[in-house]
């Protein structure tokens, strides 16, 4: 790719950016929130047609001019989203060739040959599902893998991925990162978008960096000696000597919210209990962290707290300040200072035809408006002062969230619940997704709630990040609470012991 330039209302998304990706490589390309990577890779993809953007793209020695994403899929360049396109009520085979189905002479889709090609494609990604089996009905890991396999299926010779990753717990990605360096064994030429950076100097054989819609750099792994540090460096310019905040515990106070004895059935299936009689407390001034493989109930445990959002509570009580209070619904939960940032910013976190001021106001509109009628100067105000402190990349707050980077949807997330002045935020996930660069930012904010008196409950899959920011950690297996300890006292080794038994519960009981 040469000289690309990419221009969007009031903001040049990319400015004459150099890409070179050698045949059968593994090509990372780095950079933080809102840098452009994402954009570069939709030009080259066709979702952004020739004619919309200036430079040439070359693709095997000729200038390519793809107007659609058929004609790029035609010559062989396939894109996997962040946000999978499948859909969740057809089978896998039915969205493998969705659009592309074999037909009979008759004209007619023949079945036989959808199911046993989807088959012969599964098993090369190494996915043994009936091909029969709804999307909606399988992880979301699976649900990347039936992304390549529909890729194999349009005879891929360059893949671009991007944030692959970023969804997976430590299992499904280290199998999909195998899987990638398999195709690269037979062949298949791969773009990977990527904010893991351990996983970037795991994989790739040449890395580009992006930042703020130029090229930075292009560098070869083993050449040029890769490692996080170096590539941090090229992100955000500058190195990052400490990724977590300082925090020695001192400001921490007495218990002020506490949860007995909650147990929480599944929605749809009544002998499932995705929370067993857990108990807990949080400290004001406390980072609190909670810890679990995925499926292991965190999510689920805090939702149903959260105004019981999710599943039906069988019983429990929630003390905050030593009085009982009652969550019936999330307007309760909000009333009693209770904020929760959703691992969904997408579907649960925000309506992505919302502009920036209406989402950061959104859940307590009480502030903004006087006798009822929303003061539009103040929620404008408020909204640009948000922008300004957690550096949220637009020109404006009018701007929509939906052409947002997805930090930077995540950062208007944050903004929208501290907006509430909540005594207890609940964060799950919030740097999924997320450069190294912002990450740093979040950590900072969490911290300054928690130095301002509020309780912050962080769920995350990073166990780095919780020993780096949490000050007390509990680990959850299959909706039990396994352990309580010290952020200072553990290493990953013992919270992924906790993670993966109920023995230390079984041993206490």
């Amino acid at each position: 790719m040469r000289g690309i330039t990419k221009r969007f209302p009031g903001v040049i998304a990319l400015d004459d950016v150099t890409l070179r990706v050698r045949e059968g490589e593994i090509h990372s390309i780095c950079g933080e929130n809102g840098a452009g990577k994402s954009t570069l890779m939709k030009v080259l993809s066709g979702v952004y047609g020739f004619g919309t953007y200036e430079g040439d793209i070359v693709w095997q020695g000729e200038v390519a001019r793809f107007r659609d994403i058929r004609q790029s899929e035609a010559a062989g360049i396939v894109i996997i989203h962040q946000e999978l396109a499948l859909i969740p009520e057809l089978s896998i085979a039915e969205n493998i060739f969705l659009g592309n189905e074999p037909r009979t002479p008759f004209g007619s889709i023949d079945w036989s040959a959808v199911r046993l090609r989807a088959r012969d494609l599964l098993s090369r990604v190494g996915l043994r599902d009936d091909p029969d089996t709804q999307i909606k009905n399988i992880g979301v890991g699976k649900q990347q893998l039936v992304e390549i396999a529909k890729a194999l299926n349009k005879n891929v010779k360059l893949l671009i991925l991007d944030e692959p990753t970023a969804a997976l717990n430590e299992n499904d990605s280290q199998h999909l990162l195998g899987l990638i360096r398999d195709l690269r064994d037979k062949g298949v030429t791969s773009i990977m978008i990527s904010h893991k950076l351990n996983e970037i100097e795991a994989i790739s054989n040449s890395i580009t960096i992006i930042r703020d819609g130029h090229t930075v750099e292009s560098l070869d792994v083993k050449a040029d000696g890769v490692d996080e540090d170096r590539i941090i460096r090229g992100m955000v310019g500058r190195t990052l000597e400490n990724r977590f905040p300082e925090h020695d515990g001192s400001g921490i106070g007495e218990v002020f919210f506490e949860v007995r004895d909650w147990t929480v059935q599944h929605p749809l299936t009544a002998e499932r209990l995705v929370a067993k009689h857990s108990n807990f407390t949080v400290r004001r001034g406390e980072v609190v962290g909670f810890a679990g493989l995925m499926g292991a109930g965190r999510t689920e445990l805090a939702m149903s707290i959260f105004g019981q959002s999710y599943g039906t509570v069988l019983s429990g009580q929630v003390f905050k300040d030593g009085q009982e209070i009652k969550l019936p619904n999330v307007s309760a939960a909000i009333k009693n200072g209770l904020a929760y940032v959703s691992e969904d910013r997408k579907a649960l976190g925000l309506n992505l035809l919302d502009d920036i001021k209406t989402s950061v106001v959104s859940a307590k509109l009480s502030k903004i408006a006087p006798g009822g009628v929303v003061d539009e100067l103040r929620e404008h105000s408020i909204a640009d002062d948000y922008r300004k402190e957690l550096r949220i990349k637009t020109p404006t707050v009018d701007e929509g969230v939906g052409k947002l980077s997805g930090g930077n949807q995540q950062k208007v997330v944050l903004a929208k619940w501290m907006f509430t002045d909540p005594d207890l935020l609940i964060l799950d996930e919030p740097t999924r997704g997320i450069d190294v660069g912002a990450k740093t930012e979040i950590y900072g904010i969490i911290r300054k709630l928690a130095e301002s008196g509020a309780g912050v409950i962080l769920i995350s899959s990073e166990l780095p990040e919780l020993l780096g920011v949490a000050d007390r950690i509990y680990t959850i297996f299959e909706g039990t609470i396994t352990s309580e300890i010290l952020a200072k006292d553990a290493n990953p080794e013992t919270l992924m012991k906790s993670m993966t038994s109920d023995k230390n519960k079984k041993d206490a009981a």
